[in-house]
């Protein structure tokens, strides 16, 4: 089908290739190095980098470069549309966004690159959104405010088993306080001002996760919103968070349960948990 407006966004967004072949969106690919070798993320395999993390193998991930944004876009160009939307993690968590600028000053049709200021699932479900505009025949201004709506609104949580991840990453942002902190206590985390922000400590990880529930269904509320439960090799807890928020929040239009992506998880670390609850 012809589009006037085309939907391109960056692999943090942790959409199933499955959705983004159907919706058309394009996805630009941050990479991961795990000791000398360097990947397109959705290559690296997670037990792998798992593995590495746990080993203390050195792990680092480098955002697209602008050729790659420049290739995707005047692709997209040269198949006739008019205008795209290049929807990015935060450009406080990732150097994407200067890249996909770059590289949009340099193709023949606009392009309008969107900061989110935040990571994951509530950039999955702006896009998706957007892209569903833009298949439906949507303005170039109806599709960019239909994603800014959806990710201004959307709220992320985070659990992680320990900060060392983010600390060796450089992504610990207004959380590096809690480094230090005794053993048992668990940081949830949320993204505020486009960075990692601390939301509450708990004493357990039982506590934490069901800590994290409680605000996730009082953030939900009554409003129809989509929920995603995103982990980090953590399937299995992952799974019951979704079960349990099956039971609680009653007006959900879309469940979704995803591994993060390989770039989100060399940060966060295994058995890291996130929820996302983004109002429609």
């Amino acid at each position: 089908m012809y589009r006037r407006v085309a939907i391109v966004t960056d692999s943090t967004a942790c959409l199933p290739a499955q959705l983004t072949d159907q919706l058309g969106i394009e996805v630009v690919q941050i990479q991961v190095r795990i000791g000398d070798h360097t990947d397109d993320e959705s290559r690296i395999p997670v037990p792998d980098l798992v593995s590495a993390m746990r080993s203390n193998v050195p792990v680092e991930t480098i955002p697209p470069d602008a050729g790659a944004f420049f290739w995707t876009y005047n692709e997209l160009a040269a198949q006739g549309v008019r205008s795209i939307v290049s929807v990015h993690v935060s450009s406080r968590q990732s150097a994407t966004v200067e890249a996909a600028r770059e590289a949009a000053g340099k193709v023949r049709v606009p392009v309008h690159v969107v900061d989110t200021h935040t990571c994951g699932m509530s950039i999955g479900y702006a896009v998706q959104a957007a892209a569903k505009v833009a298949e439906a025949g949507g303005s170039v201004e109806k599709v960019l405010a239909t994603a800014q709506r959806r990710f201004d609104r959307s709220t992320e949580l985070i659990y992680v088993d320990t900060l060392e991840y983010l600390r060796r990453g450089g992504r610990i942002g207004a959380a590096a306080a809690l480094v230090g902190g005794v053993l048992s206590m668990k940081p949830l985390l949320t993204m505020a001002d486009g960075q990692i922000t601390p939301l509450d400590k708990v004493i357990g990880a039982d506590r934490a996760l069901n800590r994290m529930l409680d605000i996730a269904i009082k953030r939900a509320g009554t409003d129809t919103v989509d929920v995603a439960v995103e982990h980090f090799d953590a399937e299995e807890k992952a799974s019951r968070l979704l079960r349990k928020l099956r039971r609680s929040v009653p007006n959900v239009r879309q469940f979704m349960l995803t591994q993060v992506s390989s770039a989100i998880g060399a940060h966060v670390g295994p058995g890291a948990l996130g929820i996302t609850v983004s109002p429609v």
